[in-house]
């Protein structure tokens, strides 16, 4: 099985980026306990706070298509709706 990177980039509205940002952090405990996750980690850029960034790590695309349709993103989205101006999701594999 071939290892599996995503970068996930979020653009929040700028009046919906707390709003944004708690719903994120919901999904970290849960997505880290899921199988098949070996990282899930959050940032939020340093001079535009409305954009937060996911880089994860999965075992195989395949354990990871069972994390997108979990209960708790599923949960994620219903929250965020028309809270989120741009997403952009990249599916990548490591090369060096």
């Amino acid at each position: 099985m071939t290892q599996l990177t995503i970068v996930a980039n979020i653009k929040a509205n700028p009046d919906k980026i707390d709003l944004v940002k708690t719903e994120l952090l919901k999904l970290i405990e849960t997505t880290r306990s899921e199988n098949g996750c070996i990282n899930y980690d959050l940032h939020q850029d340093n001079e535009n706070p409305a954009h937060f960034m996911f880089y994860e790590n999965w075992e195989s695309r395949e354990l990871w298509q069972i994390h997108m349709n979990a209960p708790h993103l599923a949960a994620y989205m219903a929250a965020t709706e028309g809270a989120v101006a741009e997403f952009t999701l990249n599916e990548m594999t490591v090369i060096g």
